[in-house]
């Protein structure tokens, strides 16, 4: 497996590098976003680690490039802006996954083989589940085509397992993507949230759609 890592701090891609080394990846660097553009553009990659923050073009700016050339490889941001806007941008720009640094190098090497395990395949704008419709460019979710009235929070909810439908979802990971990467796991707030997005989703209709795997987190699927 080939990755491309895009890293404007030399010392920090050369860990990045030497790390998935040892976990038997080949890794190419670019210490900024017009060299990593290109490389990502000419070469041939399974997946592209992608920072944020980079001299040159942003990274914001390389993956709206390649979504727009229909380069499809799959992309990781792993950066230090760690605001839910900022993870939910990446998302919608055609992300794969989003870490925030610090972060600990084997939760990323197991982000890594996770999504090539799912293979490139193109997300979509709309994503449906039995009768529920979920438009992620229009910030839309309808059932029975009628609109739900979601806050952001619960649409950023409901967008993260509609994109991973019919996979188990953990309750941290649910907390990393949608709250604070400091995200205390003893409390309930991500139960809290589920139960009442369950409350507009699934109350009003006979077919439930969000379930739960005690002890391991959500899953959207038709049953």
């Amino acid at each position: 497996m080939r990755i491309l890592i895009i890293e404007d701090e030399v010392k920090a891609a050369e860990y990045l590098r030497k790390g998935f080394s040892e976990n038997g990846f080949v890794s190419d660097v670019a210490n900024d976003g017009e060299d990593g553009l290109h490389l990502a553009l000419t070469g041939d990659y399974d997946l592209i680690i992608l920072d944020v923050g980079l001299p040159e073009r942003s990274g914001w700016s390389v993956i709206s490039e390649l979504r727009r050339k229909e380069k499809e490889m799959p992309v990781l941001f792993l950066t230090a802006r760690d605001a839910v806007e900022d993870r939910i941008k990446g998302l919608e720009l055609g992300a794969d996954d989003y870490l925030v640094k610090p972060f600990v190098f084997s939760e990323l090497v197991a982000r890594v083989r996770t999504i090539l395990r799912r293979g490139p395949l193109k997300q979509p704008d709309v994503f449906t589940v039995g009768d529920l419709v979920i438009d992620l460019v229009r910030h839309k979710a309808t059932r029975a085509n009628l609109r739900l009235d979601l806050t952001p929070k619960e649409f950023s909810l409901l967008s993260l397992l509609a994109r991973r439908t019919g996979e188990v979802v953990s309750r941290t990971l649910i907390a990393e993507q949608v709250w604070d990467m400091n995200f205390d796991s003893d409390t309930n707030v991500v139960d809290v949230a589920v139960r009442r997005l369950r409350a507009k989703v699934d109350d009003p209709h006979e077919a439930k759609l969000i379930h739960t795997l005690r002890g391991v987190g959500y899953v959207l699927e038709e049953r």
